[in-house]
């Protein structure tokens, strides 16, 4: 009998061996809680449940979560929420204070809003272990200097340390997707302080620069406002080359680059 299509386009993962592998890479769960976002037919939730002190299942789809509510009826420490990952409070899944880890094969198509939406929570997080397609992971691991390197691999690396762990072959998955998946680990260590920029206006600073990719870094924030003085000013006290792209500008350059923009309209502000 043939199997049924998921509804919402879910590719399950169905290799024991990258189930085992990912669950393992969490490391040691027995006083943790972990969140799983997308558990499907509960391939990882059930290795979860019998390592994990707590385990929240986010499913939305309400025809998975009610199997899965049925499934580990039994189990104290597992809660299924039926909802939107992306409306999820992941600092109200946490008990006293600690640091939640995470877990989940994220939906091609928001893998990005998903990753925006944990490094809300960088604080209350400490570890996710993350299925993605292919060609978004190396975009979130890429390093500076190469074509792949954009906002998101920056904003990436700004609030996590990147580990590229496997690459999973469609036939992994059932369906199988048309592409190979990658599996990240993200260790929360959200470098601002380190970096002495302020959060939210330094990330918005980051999309100002990769606005346009393949134009020069000094376009990008002449585009967003600054003064073409300030600019030239601000890249070359940072050391970076009037000529560079975004791409090629690493995030302490990047940082120095806003402290000295910042500097400016703070002084001409007070003019």
């Amino acid at each position: 009998m043939r199997k049924r299509k998921p509804k919402l386009g879910q590719n399950f993962l169905v290799s024991a061996t990258a189930q085992a592998a990912i669950v393992d890479a969490l490391g040691d769960l027995s006083a943790r809680t972990v969140a799983e976002i997308g558990p499907g037919r509960g391939a990882l939730t059930g290795m979860l449940a019998s390592r994990a002190r707590r385990l929240v299942a986010i499913e939305l789809d309400p025809q998975l979560a009610a199997q899965l509510r049925l499934e580990f009826a039994g189990r104290q420490n597992v809660e299924v929420q039926q909802e939107d990952v992306l409306a999820t409070d992941f600092a109200a899944l946490r008990q006293g204070g600690e640091r939640l880890m995470v877990v989940g094969n994220l939906p091609y198509y928001i893998t990005s809003e998903i990753l925006l939406r944990l490094f809300r929570y960088a604080d209350q997080i400490e570890r996710s272990v993350l299925t993605m397609q292919r060609e978004v992971g190396e975009r979130v691991a890429a390093p500076p200097g190469g074509r792949e390197y954009g906002v998101l691999s920056a904003t990436a690396q700004l609030y996590a340390r990147v580990e590229r762990l496997m690459t999973l072959p469609p036939d992994a998955f059932f369906p199988p997707p048309e592409v190979h998946s990658t599996v990240l680990r993200l260790t929360m260590a959200p470098r601002f302080e380190e970096l002495g920029v302020e959060t939210d206006a330094f990330v918005a600073f980051l999309r100002a620069c990769f606005a346009q990719k393949r134009k020069m870094l000094g376009k990008n924030l002449r585009n967003a406002g600054h003064a073409a003085g300030a600019v030239a000013a601000a890249l070359e006290a940072s050391g970076v080359a009037a000529t560079a792209r975004a791409e090629e500008v690493d995030l302490p350059a990047m940082a120095a680059v806003w402290r000295r923009l910042r500097s400016c309209s703070v002084a001409g502000d007070e003019k």
